[in-house]
């Protein structure tokens, strides 16, 4: 650990936090870096950055939270039952108070959550938030939360950090934080602040979690020199950086995610114009040996928006292309963007917008490499504004296809969208009949892919590292570390 030699000037407070006296400087505090920038971690509002997710859920739960594993676990409810129907999911609330001590009772949880819902209004969690169709306080701590048809994946979705409650931006822990210089420094409220019941000499059973932003240069380094005990928000642009020698044994984990990497479209002008050649720039694509590049053998590749989700009984998707080998792809695609070059009489260049690091090298290489297969010249560009594709990367925040398809609604994808998918996706929200339901999203889907606003490659890619010896950390299906655990003590 690094040694901790500072001079607190202030103590800025963050929601949620509690006074300077709860902070405790020692040796054995747990340091996460945080792979981006200083300014990610001060974030505020609903449009959070992995570092300002984390903290939010550490110093404002929602009801119920995310545990090591991924799992959904109580938090401000203590506990809940869901009706026979699926509809309605009613919740005890945990006795305890909110900061400035007043009751933590149905009626002020509701208007909080209220709150934290109307304020993602415009946003794709907010699209999400559409299957609630009612929150209702009941008598003293028991609150009620009605959708509008079900969702299995309900509770997932209520647990993300946006939903974390607040009253006065002042959060109900599990920790409280403060901001000292480029850190903030977290530490364990007492059991009796969190609901529980209250133990004896619980201090020592827990430790400070400092976290702090770096360039991944520099995150991996504070690594390797000690001073960070775990990187977190590894992503495919960095991966080849994590390859740190005998020292990587045991320390990187990958998680297991699922969401949406590949490429959007956001210009659609020369050989990008059209929807048949777009298509066939799609299917120039090696998406295996995309991914050979960056050593990634478990990577699960895809041609479509919605993956296989692992519902019981749930048959994989059909992926596009299916009948046709890789080479057979690419001579159809050449075919195409011939007739193109024939008709228009330009030759077909397409720049591309990837996040700097050695993996984006490599992807841009391989992909440089198809595309000049089907005739087609990439170019890689710094400036989004000059872009036609660029890197779409998204960890899904539930295992459900609405969360894919809503990423291309168009109040939030912008550039190319499909009005078509999203009525399709409204109507399925109204519709009782299940089968019904899901024919309408897979319909959805049907549309978006046939529009090729979007480029499939496959699942996203997140990983840590970790130090040996640090408790509370399980890589995931959601590649989300939440840092309360990282806080309790080893035995």
């Amino acid at each position: 650990m690094a040694p901790i030699c500072r001079l607190v000037l202030c103590c800025i407070l963050l929601p949620a936090l509690a006074s300077c006296s709860l902070f405790g400087e020692g040796e054995d505090d747990v340091d996460v870096a945080f792979i981006g920038t200083a300014a990610e971690l001060r974030q505020t509002g609903v449009r959070l950055s992995p570092a300002a997710q984390h903290v939010r859920e550490a110093t404002a739960e929602g009801l119920v939270t995310l545990d090591a594993s991924g799992q959904v676990v109580p938090a401000v409810a203590e506990r809940w039952i869901v009706t026979d129907d699926g509809l309605s999911y009613i919740f005890r609330l945990r006795d305890s108070d909110w900061p400035d001590g007043s009751d933590l009772s149905a009626e002020t949880v509701k208007r909080e959550l209220d709150r934290a819902i109307g304020r993602l209004e415009g946003t794709s969690l907010g699209l999400d938030l559409r299957i609630i169709a009612e929150v209702r306080a009941m008598a003293g701590r028991v609150i009620e939360i009605r959708l509008e048809h079900p969702m299995s994946q309900f509770l997932a979705l209520l647990a993300q950090p946006e939903l974390g409650l607040t009253q006065s931006n002042r959060g109900v822990g599990p920790m409280a934080a403060r901001y000292d210089g480029g850190e903030v420094a977290l530490s364990a409220l007492p059991p009796d602040r969190r609901g529980q019941p209250m133990i004896e000499d619980w201090k020592e059973t827990v430790r400070p979690v400092k976290v702090r932003t770096y360039p991944v240069e520099a995150a991996i380094e504070a690594f390797k020199a000690g001073e960070a005990d775990a990187v977190f928000n590894g992503r495919i642009q960095n991966l080849p950086l994590a390859d740190l020698g005998p020292l990587s044994r045991g320390s990187i984990r990958v998680d297991g995610v699922t969401g949406l990497l590949g490429l959007k479209v956001v210009r659609a002008r020369g050989v990008l114009q059209s929807e048949f050649e777009r298509e066939a720039v799609a299917m120039a694509i090696d998406r295996g040996k995309l991914f050979e590049a960056l050593n990634l053998g478990q990577w699960q590749q895809s041609t479509r928006i919605v993956p296989m989700l692992g519902a019981a009984g749930e048959m994989p998707p059909e992926e596009r292309w299916s009948a046709l080998t890789v080479e057979e792809r690419q001579a159809e695609a050449a075919r195409r963007i011939s007739n193109w070059v024939s008709g228009s009489g330009v030759d077909p260049r397409i720049a591309i917008a990837l996040p700097s690091g050695p993996g984006s090298d490599r992807v841009f290489r391989a992909l440089a490499e198809d595309f000049s297969k089907i005739g087609v010249t990439l170019v890689r560009v710094d400036d989004r504004a000059k872009a036609d594709l660029e890197l779409l990367d998204s960890v899904a925040r539930y295992a459900d296809r609405r969360w894919f398809l809503n990423q291309f609604n168009c109040l939030v994808f912008g550039a190319l969208c499909s009005r078509d998918a999203d009525l399709a996706v409204i109507a399925a929200l109204r519709e009782p009949d299940a089968a019904e339901r899901e024919k309408l999203l897979a319909d959805a889907e049907t549309i978006l892919l046939a529009k090729n606003v979007y480029i499939p490659l496959g699942a996203p890619v997140r990983w840590s590292l970790v130090r040996g010896g640090v408790d509370g950390f399980e890589a995931n299906a959601t590649g989300f570390h939440p840092l309360f655990p990282l806080a309790e003590r080893p035995n």
